[in-house]
């Protein structure tokens, strides 16, 4: 993990859960990070930690559904740190939660607008940035992608877009040297998954606490993406269940 000392990285959804787990994980690898989130504060208080141990960080104020706002976010990027290497996809929202029935459609829309058209802005306005570096592009997936789950229309299909959109920038761009991944964490100890209790809503909801992963463990397997052990992987949907990923990302079988 050597080589990932000096990158830049920027991580989207920064603020909590896996998105704050990746940035503090790749700032102890000595990559300088570049936290996103609406919640800047939040992501003020996760940089200050990531400079304390020793590290490079910043916190940018970034609604990825405003394309204006992830432009600053690259501008402001290359002119703190330079052109970003790594662009982690990960913030996402999982309202509405409901059947379609009973779903609003600005509520279903705003949910595609972040999750979606959110990855497509970051992508598009860093792209220039990652192509100068051979960069790593991970957008953060779920099985959701590919099966629908009751009271999950939005966040299912959005989902299944990004899949789709992990696919086809890779064919575009992995001939210039970027590699794209889609990573699916699993169940991870987050707010999203509060939410998703509460709503008491296919069996995702009747899931215990203690079966989710802490963040900090897709942020090991999101580290190990971004370095050149994982080239072989460019270009796939990749799941955390997979025991020869977890075999080569160092965690327990």
């Amino acid at each position: 993990m050597q080589e990932l000392s000096g990158q830049v990285a920027i991580v989207t959804g920064a603020s909590r859960g896996i998105g704050e787990a990746a940035a503090k994980t790749l700032g102890a690898l000595g990559v300088k990070v570049v936290l996103a989130a609406r919640r800047v504060e939040l992501c003020q208080a996760i940089a200050k930690d990531i400079e304390a141990s020793g590290g490079q960080a910043i916190a940018v104020a970034c609604d990825v559904s405003d394309f204006s706002a992830v432009t600053d976010l690259a501008v402001q990027t290359r002119e703190r740190f330079g052109p970003p290497g790594i662009l982690i996809n990960n913030a996402g929202v999982i309202e509405p939660i409901g059947g379609i029935l009973d779903s609003h459609p600005d509520e279903w829309a705003a949910n595609v607008s972040i999750n979606l058209l959110g990855v497509y802005h970051c992508i598009r306005a860093v792209l220039p940035g990652l192509l100068e570096a051979c960069g790593v592009v991970i957008n953060i997936s779920s099985g959701a992608a590919h099966t629908p789950l009751e009271g999950w229309s939005a966040y299912c299909s959005s989902k299944a877009g990004v899949a789709m959109l992990t696919q086809a920038t890779a064919l575009e761009y992995a001939g210039r040297g970027l590699r794209v991944f889609g990573f699916a964490p699993g169940t991870v100890d987050t707010d999203m998954q509060v939410k998703i209790k509460a709503s008491g809503i296919n069996p995702v909801s009747q899931m215990a606490r203690e079966d989710h992963a802490a963040p900090e463990v897709p942020a090991q397997v999101i580290a190990y993406l971004c370095s050149s052990a994982a080239s072989d992987l460019a270009g796939k949907e990749l799941t955390i269940r997979d025991p020869i990923l977890r075999q080569r990302a160092g965690l327990p079988d």
